[in-house]
């Protein structure tokens, strides 16, 4: 394995993409169908072109040989302090971590990871959330992340 690791580009929208719809696809949730995924990645891709122009989206590509094998995406969210972190207005937020299933069990999800802790410290969030699979679960506690008591509703 020759890997490296390099910021996501512009370039990338199509292969961020396809992780992302990947990753929930694999995540095998009940009643996340393929029309569910292909019109959220639709909306996805909009979404994420002007975010990866003016840097709010920032993450990481790792490849194999110059073939993409992971990938991670980060954000910066405005949030007011509170008990977490109550000296900050922002928090980080890890999204679409995903590791071709070829490569995972080797490490890459953790460098990620670590690399995600170093970018969000450098951009002054001390407290960082994901929302977790159950395949990733297990790797996040292993390296301190906690699950919290938060909860969704959705409006559709």
């Amino acid at each position: 394995m020759t890997l490296t690791t390099r910021p996501v580009t512009t370039d990338d929208v199509e292969l961020i993409c396809e992780q992302r719809e990947r990753m929930f696809r694999e995540s095998n949730t009940p009643g996340r169908t393929e029309e569910i995924l292909s019109t959220q990645t639709l909306h996805f891709r909009s979404w994420l072109a002007p975010r990866l122009r003016d840097g709010s989206y920032f993450g990481y590509i790792v490849e194999d040989a110059g073939k993409p094998v992971a990938g991670i995406g980060m954000m910066l969210i405005d949030w007011p302090p509170g008990p977490s972190h109550p000296n900050s207005d922002k928090r980080g937020y890890v999204l679409n971590v995903f590791v071709e299933p070829s490569h995972r069990r080797k490490g890459l999800a953790a460098k990620l990871m670590e690399l995600a802790d170093r970018d969000f410290a450098a951009r002054g969030a001390g407290y960082a959330v994901l929302h977790s699979t159950r395949m990733g679960r297990p790797l996040y506690e292993k390296i301190g992340w906690t699950a919290t008591n938060e909860m969704a509703k959705s409006f559709r």
